[in-house]
């Protein structure tokens, strides 16, 4: 299979499958637009920005990362390595190790977790992602978040935006491993009962993976290891 054109779709679809798989039948008629990202069919209930953060020193990190199209595969990793090769992307397989051709650019223009959020923050409170019921920001990492880190986040987000009469509902932090859904509703006084927090495993990253890619695996690339989604 020949690279796609680099574009976020892979990252909002993932997004949008994962709230589905995690989170339930909420999301279940969420399309993916513009302006926001991700938004319910009504076009009015629900909008979610999708984005990404990556501070400076993990950046610096993955700038060096060899392209998956030089690693050779090994008993261990060859299904992930053919596919990765094959498809420009990784989110999520072999557990963050590795980062496809086409993936690159799109970490290579995150900012760090603070400075998005209040960038995202600006934006919905200046109307830039129009009227909705409810808003929520998607965000992204390439690096391990641990509750401490959602946490951080959460405290952040809703100290810049509380005198702020448009703002983010829930926030949605996805690390690989881990994903953090975080509500930021007013009427929450214990911050511990804002955020719900769920593992995701092997081969629901795989699932997720193949479908946001919309990648029909043949058999001739360990069609065993994984979901064939069609």
């Amino acid at each position: 299979m020949a690279y796609r054109k680099y574009d976020t779709n892979f990252f909002e679809r993932y997004a949008m499958l994962q709230l589905q798989t995690l989170l339930g039948h909420k999301f279940d008629n969420l399309v993916n637009l513009d302006r926001p990202d991700l938004q319910s069919a009504d076009s009015h209930s629900l909008g979610i920005e999708v984005t990404r953060a990556l501070d400076g020193k993990r950046k610096s990190a993955i700038k060096m990362l060899k392209d998956i199209s030089g690693i050779s595969s090994d008993a261990d990793n060859s299904a992930d390595i053919d596919i990765m090769r094959s498809s420009g992307y990784g989110y999520g397989l072999n557990e963050g190790e590795y980062i496809g051709g086409l993936e690159l650019d799109y970490w290579m223009g995150a900012r760090p977790m603070k400075d998005i959020i209040a960038s995202k923050v600006g934006k919905v409170s200046s109307g830039f992602y129009g009227s909705f019921c409810q808003f929520g920001l998607f965000v992204f990492s390439n690096e391990r978040l641990s509750l401490g880190n959602a946490y951080s986040a959460v405290r952040y987000i809703l100290d810049i935006q509380k005198d702020i009469e448009v703002k983010y509902d829930r926030m949605y932090l996805s690390a690989v491993t881990d994903f953090y859904a975080c509500n930021l509703e007013d009427n929450i006084s214990e911050i511990d009962f804002r955020i719900s927090h769920f593992e995701v495993d092997k081969q629901q990253r795989q699932s997720l993976f193949l479908s946001a890619l919309d990648y029909k695996v043949s058999q001739s690339i360990s069609a065993n290891s994984y979901v064939e989604i069609v």
